[in-house]
């Protein structure tokens, strides 16, 4: 009878410890001031609070970080810098936004 060999790996796993990921870079546009004195406008009028509709989550006090996120997205024509185009998000929910978004934009 013939005896079963098991073969070595051809692919060997990456070591995580030594190959490190390139470091994030922020897109430069949201790095200026306007953008920053947008986001704050965004935020304050949201009363620091999550705007999904059944969502809890409190920034400031409440240490959720609170993201101001693009009604339209920037790069699907929404205006940058307008006050009108901006809600807060929480982590959760601007995630869930920006997947539902991006799937529309490529079409599935």
């Amino acid at each position: 009878m013939a005896r079963l060999v098991t073969l070595c790996p051809r692919l060997s796993t990456l070591d995580t410890r030594t190959a490190r990921p390139a470091p994030k870079q922020a897109d430069p546009e949201l790095l200026t001031p306007e953008h920053k004195a947008w986001r704050q406008e965004v935020l304050k009028r949201a009363g620091w609070k999550c705007q999904a509709p059944g969502c809890t989550a409190h920034g400031r006090r409440g240490g959720v970080r609170l993201y101001a996120d693009h009604i339209i997205e920037r790069r699907d024509g929404g205006a940058p810098l307008d006050p009108a185009n901006g809600q807060a998000l929480c982590a959760k929910h601007h995630s869930e936004k920006t997947a539902r978004a991006r799937a529309a934009r490529m079409g599935s």
